[in-house]
């Protein structure tokens, strides 16, 4: 085996024919064991398919099996255009009355981002207009966001804000790639967490594409209220992690 070749768990010598174990399972199993014993670290890059398949003898499709089973198994992440990595561990994620994405992610080790997946003005649905303390109609700006860390999705989340107040929070947000410092430029210098509920339930297509996983795989549903030092509400959020790339810790 090539030094350089971090696959070493299973291998054409190792896959036994012949007595009712599918050639993909064998597959998966050894690639389970080499990331269990961190011979695949988190963030490796896997072989090509075309590599994989010729290495253990097999087609392209038996190898694409295999790793659609590591990948809903949340071991391995598919990213379009760069190839199959190793997942990350877990990222420890407080939730008290001051929780920050990017001073979390960053007390991690790891290096957190944002984008602005989209922005509207719109009426106030009943969940908003509930969690705001608005009526029904009133107007608010909704921003789909996704936090990353390292890359990674850890986050997709729906926030939902009263106008006029925060008209143009957008576009700060834009500029900044955090929440905390578009508030700040708008003269919210603090805020903290009123309320947090939390649920859970499997990954449509839109949500698996946006979070980079494979359909199906569990999400934690988090729904929070913040407020400003005043006491005013100024934030509803709907949440979704994925559940094998987070831990949430309630620190409150």
């Amino acid at each position: 085996m090539p030094p350089s070749d971090p696959v070493s768990g299973a291998d054409p010598a190792s896959l036994v024919r012949g007595e009712g174990v599918a050639a993909w399972r064998q597959i998966v199993d050894g690639l389970e064991a080499d990331i269990a014993a961190g011979r695949l670290a988190p963030g490796d890059r896997l072989p090509a398919e075309t590599r994989l398949a010729g290495r253990f003898g097999v087609n392209r499709h038996t190898v694409r099996r295999a790793l659609g089973v590591l990948a809903a198994r949340g071991l391995v992440r598919a990213t379009q255009g760069r190839g199959t990595f190793v997942e990350a561990r877990p990222l420890a994620y407080p939730i008290g009355p001051r929780t920050r994405f990017t001073e979390i992610v960053a007390g991690a080790g790891r290096q957190a981002s944002g984008a602005l997946t989209s922005a509207r003005e719109r009426g106030a649905d009943a969940w908003a207009a509930e969690r705001l303390g608005i009526a029904e109609g009133a107007p608010v700006l909704e921003l789909v966001t996704t936090r990353s860390a390292d890359g990674t999705p850890i986050a997709l989340a729906t926030n939902v804000f009263p106008l006029p107040r925060f008209a143009g929070l957008d576009a700060r947000f834009r500029e900044t790639g955090s929440l905390t410092r578009a508030y700040a430029s708008m003269g919210v210098t603090d805020y903290s967490r009123l309320a947090s509920t939390f649920g859970a339930r499997p990954a449509g297509p839109d949500d698996a594409a946006a979070l980079d996983l494979a359909p199906g795989r569990i999400l934690l549903v988090l729904d929070n209220v913040n407020v400003d030092a005043e006491g005013l509400r100024i934030q509803a959020t709907r949440a979704l992690f994925p559940a094998d790339r987070v831990e949430m810790v309630v620190e409150w």
